[in-house]
């Protein structure tokens, strides 16, 4: 069985590896629609802060650093429904195709900055979500995130998005998404398929350790 784990996610990776590149945003247009909404919702800042450094707190990803093409497909996937957030849609449903790339453009041509994590965890919990994230537990047939997310978690290419760094509040409400079925906009089905495998204990380790994680360095976590 874990061999055909690794064979899905192999077969998987290589699918994706030829997925199309989106056409690039302008990024100083991005800029401006981020200062000011799509004008039916609040502007982009006002949640995910003024550098996109995200709000742990209140469960709003960091964004900036993060892929373009990510990005993109996030806020397109928002718009159209196949995401669903009370708060996204009704802040990006007035953008433009077009708009929508210029953001993702401005935010992914940021700074990676680490989330402020709020809260303390015990040495535990974070000593098991470091065994999740690098190792995985495949007695359970859970991956390591590394697998697909990259070295350190940083992200590979527009459909991994880098987790090092991001707010642990908004992780491990996403994996409570998945695992639900709320959210299934994730390639091949491969989140809700680990999530689904998650205990709660597991989730919060693997949100609180990679919350933890510097988002541009070699993966040390912050006390």
């Amino acid at each position: 069985m874990r061999y055909s784990t690794h064979l899905l996610l192999a077969g998987a990776l290589s699918a994706l590896a030829g997925s199309p590149v989106l056409a690039q945003g302008d990024a100083a247009r991005g800029q401006q629609w981020a200062s000011q909404g799509d004008g039916s919702g609040a502007p982009c800042l006002a949640c995910h802060g003024a550098n996109g450094e995200g709000n742990d707190a209140g469960g709003f990803p960091r964004l900036a650093g993060l892929d373009a093409d990510y990005l993109t497909k996030q806020m397109l996937d928002y718009r159209s429904g196949a995401r669903v957030s009370p708060i996204m849609q009704p802040n990006v449903d007035s953008f433009s195709e077009a708009q929508i790339r210029d953001l993702a453009a401005y935010y992914a041509g940021l700074p990676s900055r680490s989330v402020t994590v709020t809260g303390t965890v015990s040495d535990e919990l974070l000593a098991l979500g470091e065994t999740l994230a690098n190792n995985g537990n495949w007695d359970s047939y859970i991956p390591p995130c590394a697998t697909c997310h990259g070295p350190g978690n940083r992200g590979v290419g527009d459909s991994f998005p880098a987790l090092a760094g991001q707010s642990p509040n908004y992780l491990s409400q996403q994996l409570k998404a998945w695992q639900s079925g709320q959210r299934h906009n994730d390639p091949n089905q491969l989140m809700a398929a680990v999530a689904t495998r998650l205990s709660d204990q597991q989730i919060e380790a693997v949100a609180a350790y990679l919350g933890r994680l510097n988002a541009s360095d070699d993966g040390e976590v912050k006390p």
